[in-house]
């Protein structure tokens, strides 16, 4: 029966990415570079964000099916992993689903000449962590226990962000794990999960408190029908129509129905920026930074997603109190974002009604000035005083 309900939980989250053609031996090639930029890429705009981070020294994990570290746009960015799914393939750099590297080219793919593509933080740097060996073989009722295994190795090895694009049974080991990587200032992204059919209970990790769970959101901005939606729901990002890195070579897989799996990594990108710029934040810091920036729904905070779309930009620049954020259960509406030129603007007012007071100034007194000039008055010159009539005049010589 559990490993049924494993099989159903897997089955509605990672969902197979479309090849181009047959898969080599460590997962799928894909097919050819997109022409255009991804929409997720125009949406978020995570270049107005790179004047100030690109994600430099920031290590993510990505516990999922294995990362191909010999994808252009991944190569150099991929730490040797590790597998917890019993395949012996080159630890976790073996991806036979391609999910997993589709996830980490989100998170942290760089440009490639002619490709419109690039991660959300390019210059951070991925920890492989293989859980699933491939879609067809997540029946396995110990994966609650090597997700945790894998959570507490990747802190136990650096990372600053744990990116979970899964679902399984939760379980007091995971639960335990999850608190582990929290107390240890790691911050940890989760899919909210994909649904099939309508659903109560959340999904897990992403349920977990302290995990910022992500939903998915559409082209039009709309919440993703499959994203499952609840009180948990943290943040939204891109999930849908998606296009990222194939592990085998250098093509590229395709998700047309998208899923939560690659809106966590946008928002596991994101973290990492602020990771690099505010190195000094707490996980719920970090939390309640990306929920108070994101762009909010007009009626606030919502079940589908929570307290908007992430906004790269506004994550890394807005200044914000480090010591006073609530968490992130006690926002009922993100604040307002600070206006990076109000400052400047507000000496421009003055300045320039300055001038015009000085401009008015110089109108009124210039008949005056003219007057005094015609009456013998010049600039450092005492002005004549008039004749005292008991004085005598003066003797000429």
């Amino acid at each position: 029966m559990l490993c049924g309900a494993v099989v159903a939980l897997l089955a509605t989250l990672v969902v197979p990415p479309t090849p181009g053609r047959a898969a080599p031996k460590c997962g799928p090639s894909g097919e050819r570079a997109p022409t255009t930029t991804p929409w997720p890429l125009r949406r978020l705009e995570p270049g107005a964000a790179w004047r100030m981070t690109r994600g430099s020294g920031v290590l993510v994990a990505v516990i999922d099916s294995g990362v191909s570290a010999t994808h252009p746009a991944l190569r150099g960015r991929v730490r040797d992993g590790r597998d917890f799914s019993g395949l012996p393939q080159h630890a976790g750099q073996c991806d036979l689903a391609g999910h997993g590297t589709m996830v980490a080219g989100i998170i942290a793919g760089r440009a490639e000449a002619g490709t419109p593509f690039t991660g959300i933080a390019p210059s951070a740097r991925i920890l492989p962590l293989r859980v699933l060996p491939d879609t067809r073989r997540t029946n396995d009722e110990s994966l609650p226990g090597q997700i945790a295994q894998a959570i507490r190795y990747a802190v136990d090895n650096d990372a600053e962000v744990i990116n979970l694009s899964l679902e399984t049974l939760p379980t007091p080991q995971l639960a335990a794990a999850v608190e582990y990587a929290l107390d240890n200032r790691v911050v940890v992204v989760a899919a909210a999960g994909n649904q099939q059919q309508q659903r109560d209970e959340p999904a897990y990790p992403a349920g977990y408190p302290g995990v910022i769970a992500v939903a998915g959101v559409d082209e039009q901005g709309g919440h993703v029908g499959t994203s499952i939606s609840g009180d948990y729901v943290d943040i939204a990002a891109p999930g849908h129509n998606i296009v990222a890195p194939a592990p085998g070579g250098s093509g590229w897989l395709t998700e047309p129905e998208g899923g939560t799996s690659f809106a966590a990594a946008y928002v596991s990108g994101v973290a990492a920026l602020v990771r690099a710029a505010h190195p000094e934040l707490s996980p719920a810091q970090v939390a309640s930074r990306l929920a108070r920036t994101a762009d909010a729904p007009p009626e606030g905070r919502n079940d589908q997603v929570g307290h908007g779309v992430v906004n790269p930009y506004r994550a890394v620049s807005n200044l914000l109190g480090t010591r006073s954020d609530p968490p992130l259960g006690a926002m009922a509406e993100p604040t307002p974002v600070t206006d990076p030129w109000a400052r400047e603007r507000v000496v421009a007012i003055w300045a320039a009604a300055i001038g015009a007071l000085l401009a008015v100034v110089l109108l009124v007194s210039r008949p005056v000035v003219r007057s005094g000039r015609r009456r013998g008055w010049r600039p450092g010159r005492r002005p004549l005083e008039a004749p005292d009539d008991a004085a005598p005049e003066p003797t000429r010589p």
